[in-house]
C-alpha cells in the first residue's frame, strides 16, 4: 500500500518571543484533533549561548531565526487552517496569498538541521584560513603531530577533510578548523 502520508518540511511564521509556545500549541492541537499522524516534528532552532553574569556563566538556549517554527508534517486537508488558526501563527513561510505554503528544499532543511547541530559549538564565523591541496600540522586529538593535505573545506561546518598519510596508507580525516595550523 502506498503511503500517503508524505511528510515535507515547512516553515511557520509566528509572534516573535513565543516560539516555544507555539510550538507546545501546535502539537496539542493537532493531538486534539486527531491529525497527529500528519506531523511528525515541530523544531525551534535555538542555539545556547553563555553568558558571565556576577563573575558565574549562564548557559542560556536563544531562539536561532526569531518568529519561525520548522514543521516537518503532510499539510493535508485542514492542517494548514488548524496551523494558521493557532494563536501567535502568522501563516507559512513562502506561502502566496491564498496559495498553498511551500516546502523548503532538502538543502534548506539540511542547512538549518545542521544549524541545530553545530550551534553548540558556535565561533565566530570568520573568513577561512585554509585552501584546497594546503598543507598543515593537525595540532590536537589522536593524529597530533602528523602532517596531511587539505582535499575539502566545508565552510558551513567549519570542517576540513585532511588527507594524512598513517602507516603509509592516506586515511581522510575530518577535522576542525581549531584542530590544525598551516606549517
Amino acid at each position: 500500500m502506498a503511503d500517503n502520508n508524505v511528510k515535507k518540511w515547512y516553515v511557520v511564521r509566528a509572534v516573535s518571543g513565543q516560539e516555544n509556545k507555539i510550538k507546545a500549541y501546535i502539537e496539542q492541537e493537532v493531538n486534539r484533533v486527531g491529525m497527529g499522524d500528519y506531523i511528525s516534528q515541530v523544531l525551534v532552532p535555538t542555539e545556547k549561548v553563555v553568558q558571565v553574569k556576577d563573575g558565574k556563566k549562564i548557559s542560556k538556549e536563544r531562539v536561532y531565526f526569531p518568529g519561525y517554527v520548522m514543521i516537518e508534517a503532510n499539510l493535508t486537508g485542514e492542517i494548514p487552517h488548524i496551523i494558521k488558526s493557532i494563536t501567535g501563527v502568522i501563516g507559512f513561510l513562502g506561502e502566496t496569498k491564498g496559495g498553498d505554503a511551500v516546502p523548503l528544499r532538502m538543502a534548506e532543511v539540511n542547512r538549518m538541521l545542521g544549524k541545530v547541530d553545530e550551534l553548540s559549538v558556535k565561533t565566530e564565523n570568520v573568513n577561512i584560513p585554509f585552501s584546497i591541496d594546503e598543507t598543515v600540522k593537525v595540532i590536537d586529538g589522536p593524529f597530533n603531530g602528523f602532517n596531511g593535505t587539505i582535499e575539502k573545506i566545508n565552510e558551513e561546518k567549519r570542517k576540513l577533510e585532511v588527507m594524512v598519510k598513517i602507516f603509509g596508507r592516506k586515511t581522510p580525516l575530518e577535522l576542525s578548523f581549531m584542530q590544525v595550523e598551516k606549517v
